[in-house]
């Protein structure tokens, strides 16, 4: 099974701008170049921070870019996010019994849930006790099936302190419900950095945003360094032996290469651009 990954939009109203930057052209730019080179994905996740500050009329902006996409899409919450007003423009978006923007989908690959960990008074994210309640019954229902789960902040310290700062609350208690089911990865956002480890034995990955990125100097003591990093997003492919997860800058417009070995010498390295004319 292929799938998508796309994180951190920081989408704003039309006509407003972020760090110098129009989000909302990013995000058209990103979903152009997934749907000419892989519109076989079964499924995109967006992994929360849909908006910078939460208004309606940036969701508006994302229903409107969502349909450059052929394949389904799952939004999760971010701890920019408001769910009032998102749920406002996604109607028929999928809430769990408390109101939380939370869903399971079974699929050839698993089972995915995809949990909703904003919390209202902090940027920092939180798992209370309803959404644990929801999760718990969700992994028991699995029944041996193996489990992706996608959220959007981190439940373990990735040694950034900018990142550390509002990881998840409570991260090991959260990490005590997974215990003994077979979750195969764990797909986040929120850190605006392309990361990827294990944490209790459950693989991890997470990208750059779509916007601006945490620029990676450990020196930084307080506020956020952030930088314009060219933004990316991930194809992950969900195999019975393996995950495979590659990041693309789909925006770098460095100079490329095609190299043949088997050709003549002079011709062995040669700019894509003009080997596509010959």
């Amino acid at each position: 099974m292929k799938i998508i990954q796309i994180t951190d939009l920081h989408l704003v109203p039309p006509g407003d701008r972020l760090f110098d930057n129009d989000p909302g052209e990013r995000l058209k730019a990103c979903f152009a170049d997934v749907a000419k080179h892989h519109a076989d994905a079964e499924l995109c996740v967006i992994t929360g921070d849909l908006a910078h500050h939460g208004e309606r009329s940036a969701y508006v902006r994302l229903r409107e870019a969502l349909e450059m996409l052929p394949m389904p899409v799952r939004l999760l919450m971010g701890n920019h996010d408001d769910r009032a007003n998102f749920h406002s423009v996604f109607p028929d978006g999928p809430l769990d019994d408390f109101g939380f923007v939370q869903s399971a989908l079974d699929t050839p690959a698993g089972r995915f849930l995809f949990l909703d960990t904003k919390r209202s008074d902090s940027h920092a994210g939180l798992y209370c006790k309803d959404r644990q309640t929801w999760l718990r019954a969700r992994l028991e229902e699995a029944q041996g099936k193996p489990i992706y789960l996608f959220m959007h902040h981190p439940p373990l310290q990735v040694h950034f302190r900018p990142a550390d700062d509002i990881m998840l609350d409570h991260g090991a208690a959260f990490g005590q419900i997974l215990e003994g089911h077979p979750i195969r990865h764990l797909f986040f956002g929120h850190v605006h950095r392309p990361i990827a480890g294990s944490w209790q034995n459950i693989p991890f990955s997470t990208l750059r945003g779509l916007n601006h990125q945490l620029w990676l100097d450990f020196s930084h003591k307080r506020g956020i360094p952030c930088s314009m990093e060219p933004p990316a997003y991930a194809i992950a492919f969900l195999n019975p032996d393996a995950v495979v997860i590659h990041t693309h800058d789909f925006l770098d417009a460095s100079a490329k290469y095609l190299y043949e070995p088997d050709l003549p010498v002079e011709r062995q390295v040669v700019p894509m651009a003009r080997r596509a004319q010959s």
